[in-house]
């Protein structure tokens, strides 16, 4: 039997959802620096702008039933990894604890947003649906 179960925030639709739960995988869509009321936060900051983006990860962790510690692996898109590589990776791993996921750190030249510096997705697991 095939179990599944999404989780979306309701503030734009772009054709996906935040996550998604598949018989225990959890696949979570790109998150980037926007508040609950959709607001962009930390323009030209990228230490606020990775606090606000692992806040949302959480989010969509939490409302499919899990946590951080059940995260199998994370992309972090960055827009200038050379310059924001260093405090992005810091920030991650207090995030993160003792925890560690597999995971990826690259480079692109844009994200969706002109403003938006960091992106992260990433896949978690669980042994139910919630």
């Amino acid at each position: 039997m095939s179990i599944f179960k999404t989780y979306n925030h309701n503030l734009w639709d772009h054709g996906i959802t935040q996550g998604y739960n598949a018989n225990g995988t959890i696949y979570i869509s790109g998150q980037f620096s926007h508040n609950k009321d959709g607001m962009f936060v930390g323009k030209n900051d990228i230490e606020s702008q990775t606090r606000q983006t692992l806040e949302n990860l959480n989010r969509v962790l939490e409302e499919l039933g899990v946590t951080k510690s059940n995260l199998a692996y994370v992309e972090i898109y960055l827009t200038n990894p050379k310059e924001h590589s260093e405090s992005v990776i810091d920030l991650f791993k207090a995030y993160l604890e003792q925890h560690r996921p597999a995971g990826s750190l690259i480079g692109v030249t844009y994200l969706a947003f002109p403003e938006q510096l960091i992106e992260i997705s990433a896949i978690a697991h669980t042994d139910k649906i919630n």
